[in-house]
C-alpha cells in the first residue's frame, strides 16, 4: 500500500480506528464492484478506500440511539 500522511486521513475523523474500520469496509465494497468515487491512478483497493477518506468523500456516521 502506498503512504499516507495520518493527519491526511483524520481530518476527517476523530479515530485511527474508526477510519481503519471504514477504510477496511470501502475496500470490500470497491472490490465487490462498487464505483470508485475519485480519479486516481492506484489499482489497490486499500489505497482507493483511503484516498476517498483523505479527501472527505467516504465518512462514517454513528448509529442512533432508540
Amino acid at each position: 500500500m502506498s503512504y499516507m500522511p495520518r493527519e491526511k486521513v483524520l481530518k476527517n475523523g476523530d479515530s485511527i480506528f474508526k477510519i481503519t474500520l471504514l477504510a477496511a469496509k470501502r475496500a470490500v465494497e470497491l472490490e465487490n464492484g462498487a464505483k470508485k468515487l475519485i480519479e486516481t491512478d492506484s489499482t489497490k483497493f486499500s489505497t482507493i478506500a483511503l484516498e476517498e477518506i483523505a479527501q472527505g468523500k467516504v465518512r462514517y456516521r454513528l448509529k442512533e440511539e432508540k
